[in-house]
C-alpha cells in the first residue's frame, strides 16, 4: 500500500451488534480524501439491507442527494433521491442471505475539508449464493460547505449492524507528503485516535505489532465468571488490571490474549471461572464461578458470592495477589433459614452485596469507571464501567449486576423464567446467579484489552 494511504480507524463490530457505527474526530490536516471499506451484515430479514451514512451528524433532509444504478441478478434499476436525509452508502448481506455472508462496500469522499459542497461515490455488492443478490453504484453529494469530522454508518431499515462486520477508514494524502496522524502499530479489532492517543481495543486474541518503539498504557481485563441454575450466587468479574509506560519494540508482535467468560453450568452445577486476558507477561485473573447450595464460592479476579448453606461469606477476589488490587471479594449468602438468598459477585470496583432475609439476591459488585476516557474513545464498556459482579439469586427475587455489565440474578422460584443473565461481552462481568429448572446457567463476560500510546 502506498505510502500516501494510511489506515486513521478500524472499529469490528462486537458479539452484541450495533445499531450504528461511527468514525468521529477525524483528522483535519495531513489528508486530501477519505476512504471507507466495510464488510457489512445486518439483522434484516431479506438478502439484501440499504446501508445508508450521515456526516456530521446532519440530519436535515435537503442536505443529501443521491443517484444510483441497482442490479438484482436479472436487470438494472436507477433511482434518484433528492430529499432521503442521508447518502446511500451500499448494500449489506442480510439475515435471509447465505448464511456467514457479509456485503463489502467501497465509499470515497474527495475534498473531505474543503469550503465546497461534498461529492462522494460508492461501489458495493450483498453476498448471497443465490438468484436475488444486488450490487450498486452510487453518486452522492452532501450540500454542506463543513468539512467532515464524522461518519455514521446504519441500516436504512433500522436493522442491527451484526457481530463480526468491520469498517476501515483510510485518509489519503498529496503524493509526495507524509500523512499527520497515522498508528504506529497494528492489531487489535478497533483502532481509535482522540488526537491525543491511538487506542487499540482487542475483543479477541490477537498480536500487538509497533512500527516503531513505542511506550504504551495498557488496560488488561480477564473474564468474568459463569454460574450455574438451582440457588446459585452471582459471579465474580474478571481481573482489572492497567499499567503505564510499557515498552514495546519496533517491528516485534506482542501476544494478546484475550479470556473468555466462564460458561454456565448445569442445574446443581456451578459453571466454570472465566479464563485470564494479558498483553505479553501482563495479567489479569479470571472471576471466580458461582457458588452452588451447600459449597462455597470460588476466589478470582473478583470473588463470587456465598450460596445458601453452611458455607455463607462470599469468596475472596484479587486471586492473583496484586497491588493495587484487580478486584474484590463476592457477598454473602444466607443460612438454611427462609426466604433464602444467596450473594453478588465482587467487582473490579466494590465487593458483591449480601443477601438477605427477606429473600432478596445480594447485588453484584459494581465495575471500574477508571478508564471511561478510554472507552469512550473506542465505543465500549457500559456507560463507563467494566467488569461488574453478577448478581444473586433470591427466594423472593434476583438482584442486578454491577455497573459495567454483571448479570441479572434470577428468582428461584420462577423456574426456568428465573434463570440469571449473561455477562456483558468484552466487560469481563460476572453472569447472574440462577434459579431453579430449565438448562444451563449463565455465562460470563468475555475480556478486553486496551492498548493505547501517543500520536
Amino acid at each position: 500500500m502506498p505510502a500516501n494511504y494510511t489506515l486513521i480507524e478500524k472499529i469490528t463490530v462486537g458479539a452484541a451488534g450495533a445499531s450504528s457505527v461511527t468514525f468521529s474526530g477525524i483528522p483535519q490536516t495531513g489528508y486530501t480524501d477519505l476512504v471507507v471499506k466495510a464488510s457489512v451484515r445486518s439483522s434484516l430479514a431479506g438478502p439484501g439491507d440499504d446501508i445508508v451514512y450521515q456526516f456530521n451528524n446532519d440530519t436535515s433532509t435537503s442536505n443529501y442527494a443521491y443517484r444510483r444504478l441497482v442490479g438484482d441478478g436479472s436487470g438494472v434499476s436507477s433511482s434518484a433521491n433528492s430529499t432521503y436525509g442521508f447518502d446511500s452508502a451500499g448494500l449489506s448481506s442480510a439475515a435471509t442471505a447465505t448464511a456467514n455472508t457479509f456485503g463489502n462496500l467501497e465509499l470515497y469522499i474527495p475534498n473531505y475539508t474543503s469550503s465546497n459542497y461534498k461529492s462522494s461515490s460508492i461501489d458495493a455488492v450483498s453476498e448471497n449464493n443465490a438468484t436475488a443478490a444486488y450490487t450498486t453504484l452510487a453518486a452522492n453529494i452532501w450540500n454542506s460547505t463543513s468539512a467532515i469530522t464524522s461518519i455514521k454508518f446504519y441500516s436504512a431499515n433500522l436493522a442491527n449492524i451484526t457481530s463480526g462486520s468491520t469498517f476501515y477508514l483510510y485518509g489519503v494524502a498529496k503524493l509526495g507528503t507524509t500523512p499527520a496522524i497515522v498508528p504506529y502499530a497494528t492489531g487489535g479489532d478497533i483502532i481509535e485516535t482522540d488526537g491525543t492517543y491511538w487506542y487499540h481495543a482487542f475483543l479477541s486474541s490477537g498480536t500487538f505489532t509497533p512500527t516503531k518503539a513505542l511506550s504504551c498504557d495498557v488496560l488488561v481485563v480477564a473474564g468474568g465468571g459463569g454460574t450455574g441454575t438451582d440457588f446459585t450466587s452471582g459471579a465474580g468479574a474478571g481481573g482489572y488490571r492497567s499499567a503505564t509506560a510499557q515498552s514495546a519494540l519496533a517491528n516485534t508482535g506482542i501476544t494478546v490474549t484475550v479470556g473468555a467468560g466462564g460458561t454456565g453450568g448445569s442445574a446443581g452445577g456451578g459453571g466454570t471461572s472465566g479464563s485470564n486476558s494479558s498483553f505479553a507477561s501482563f495479567s489479569a485473573t479470571g472471576g471466580g464461578r458461582s457458588g452452588t447450595t451447600g459449597a462455597a464460592g470460588v476466589t478470582g479476579g473478583s470473588g463470587s458470592g456465598a450460596p445458601i448453606g453452611s458455607a455463607q461469606s462470599g469468596a475472596a477476589g484479587n486471586a492473583g495477589g496484586y497491588s493495587p488490587v484487580e478486584g474484590y471479594k463476592g457477598g454473602d449468602g444466607t443460612g438454611s433459614g427462609v426466604p433464602r438468598s444467596t450473594g453478588g459477585g465482587g467487582g473490579a470496583g466494590a465487593a458483591g452485596g449480601n443477601g438477605n432475609n427477606s429473600g432478596n439476591g445480594g447485588v453484584g459488585g459494581a465495575g471500574s469507571n477508571a478508564h471511561s476516557s478510554w472507552l469512550s474513545v473506542v465505543g465500549l464498556g457500559v456507560s463507563g464501567y467494566l467488569a461488574g459482579g453478577g448478581g444473586g439469586t433470591g427466594e423472593s427475587a434476583g438482584s442486578a449486576g454491577g455497573a459495567g455489565g454483571g448479570g441479572t440474578g434470577g428468582n428461584q422460584g420462577n423456574g426456568a423464567a428465573g434463570k440469571g443473565t449473561n455477562g456483558t461481552a468484552n466487560t469481563g462481568s460476572g453472569g447472574g446467579g440462577g434459579g431453579n429448572g430449565g438448562g444451563n446457567g449463565s455465562a460470563g463476560g468475555s475480556g478486553l484489552v486496551i492498548v493505547r500510546y501517543a500520536v
